[in-house]
């Protein structure tokens, strides 16, 4: 059914793991690396920070001569103005790409379900169609809460018109994932903010009290003892999320809550490889620089088989 497709899209926008109740709203960056950043004991972090954790683990198969050649070709990849060196802004885009990789394959496993005239663009029209055109043509006659869905309706248009930046009124590749994944785009925070508020805002002054905030991660059944997290969550409420003490959540409250400020690891990273590989001090990187220093880029079988040695030689 389309409808239920759609509510698999709003759950991938948000969170797409088990988290506890009071984190659920909170959008948290992924980490670059499940791996402590220590080049003394090996560059497993740096391997999954640039080519991403899945295709780390391809690199590590390959011997080291397959891994310098696609090293090789990433790096031509990179270089995106071709002037034959890898800047900070470069390495950068590209980090964040591969940590990204998830939400753009995503976007890629449905875009031809969407692009119905197959012109490389999602049009709103065409994204109406396919996820809600048989229940319009009914009025949602055949839907239980037809108020509900036809509130989703409105909401997506809303959200799809903040994405299409250029308000042509079809997305390109870039803004139909801004409207999947909105909490991923800088341009897209007041939409997230103002789609929380609502989720949350029971009675419809456009602000959010401790009462909505607790009812939206907590509802205690008959008799039953109050968690010590809801405790905690309040006081969290009245001590840091209500800045101004006015016994409500508003817009910019719900924003520092629900996207707070992060450090830039992919920037982090991005800087520390250039500074380890940069030998002219030029503050950009060449392709020779790159391979000359290519087992802090990518692994290998001989690169992967080195770091097991060193670990087990440190559990002894």
């Amino acid at each position: 059914m389309q409808l239920l497709f759609l509510g698999t899209l709003a759950l991938f926008a948000g969170l797409s793991v088990a988290v506890p109740a009071q984190e659920k709203r909170i959008h948290h960056k992924l980490d670059l690396s499940d791996h402590a950043h220590d080049d003394a004991h090996g560059f497993q972090f740096d391997h999954e920070a640039f080519l991403g954790k899945e295709e780390s683990k391809t690199f590590d198969q390959l011997s080291p001569e397959e891994s310098k050649d696609r090293l090789g070709k990433i790096v031509d990849k990179i270089d995106t103005d071709k002037d034959g060196f890898v800047s900070h802004a470069e390495l950068h885009h590209w980090i964040k790409h591969r940590q990204r990789r998830y939400i753009e394959e995503n976007v890629d496993k449905h875009w031809n379900e969407y692009d119905q005239n197959k012109d490389g663009k999602i049009g709103w029209i065409e994204y109406k169609n396919t996820t809600y055109g048989y229940y319009i043509d009914t009025e949602f006659d055949d839907v239980d809460d037809k108020a509900t869905y036809k509130s989703m309706l409105n909401r997506d248009e809303r959200r799809f018109k903040s994405a299409d930046r250029d308000g042509d009124g079809v997305a390109t590749r870039e803004e139909f994932t801004a409207f999947l994944h909105p909490e991923e785009f800088d341009f897209m925070r007041d939409i997230v903010i103002q789609e929380t508020i609502e989720d949350i805002d029971k009675n419809g002054d456009g602000k959010i009290d401790l009462q909505e905030y607790i009812g939206d991660m907590y509802n205690p059944e008959d008799g039953e003892t109050e968690p010590d997290w809801v405790t905690t969550e309040k006081k969290q409420f009245s001590e840091f999320r209500d800045m101004n003490k006015d016994g409500f959540l508003d817009a910019t409250e719900v924003s520092h809550w629900i996207l707070p400020t992060e450090v830039d690891h992919a920037d982090n990273e991005a800087r520390h490889l250039i500074h380890e590989t940069d030998k002219d001090n030029d503050d950009k990187i060449t392709k020779k620089e790159i391979l000359e220093n290519w087992n802090m880029f990518v692994g290998s079988q001989a690169t992967n088989y080195g770091e097991d040695l060193t670990k087990r030689h440190d559990e002894l």
